[in-house]
């Protein structure tokens, strides 16, 4: 088993991938291993849509990027300006071609949902760099709206996508990025 400190400096976020297939037993092991988060309550209000069709991630990276675009007609000043070129690029897939891609979502009504997902959205993506896989949260891939594209793949009416995350063998894992020193505040004792 991995050093769980040595796990914590060493998991990258991860944007090329092998074109190797992730057998979904593996998959279904992290998706497990990501339930054991913690959450508001114990409520666990987390669900999990997998896609490991190609033409499906494809399509989904379509729609993603046409409604963020749109968005960004709308709001041109929008923080998401900065990947306006990206999305427009004709080639540009959100989900980087990766050979599977894992929707962490939970119901709209749960004032928590955030939160709750992205606590087992971190334990989804350690899970994954303990097997030796590798993970990004891509948040370019939360705009899914089509009512019919979200029927299809299993997206309940009800919920949101908080993380949508790829996974996939890694073709190179990149060097630590700089990390800024902890900003304590204050200690109050």
């Amino acid at each position: 088993m991995v050093d769980f400190k040595e796990l914590l400096r060493n998991r990258r976020s991860i944007r090329d991938f092998e074109d190797k297939d992730v057998p979904l037993e593996l998959i279904e092991e992290i998706v497990k291993d990501s339930c054991l988060a913690p959450s508001s309550g114990n409520g666990q209000p987390w669900r999990f849509v997998i896609v490991k069709d190609g033409e499906w991630i494809q399509r989904l990276s379509e729609e993603s990027k046409k409604n963020f675009l749109s968005y960004l007609d709308e709001n041109p000043d929008a923080p998401i300006k900065k990947y306006e070129k990206a999305l427009r690029k004709e080639g540009f897939n959100v989900f980087y071609n990766a050979p599977c891609l894992v929707f962490i979502l939970g119901p709209k009504s749960i004032q928590s949902v955030n939160v709750d997902c992205a606590l087992a959205a971190s334990y989804f993506m350690f899970s994954a760099a303990a097997m030796g896989l590798g993970s990004c949260w891509v948040g370019l891939g939360t705009n899914i709206r089509d009512p019919e594209i979200c029927r299809a793949i299993g997206i309940p009416e009800d919920c949101r996508i908080v993380a949508p995350i790829i996974l996939g063998y890694p073709k190179d894992v990149p060097a630590p990025p700089h990390r800024n020193e902890p900003q304590i505040l204050k200690v109050v004792v």
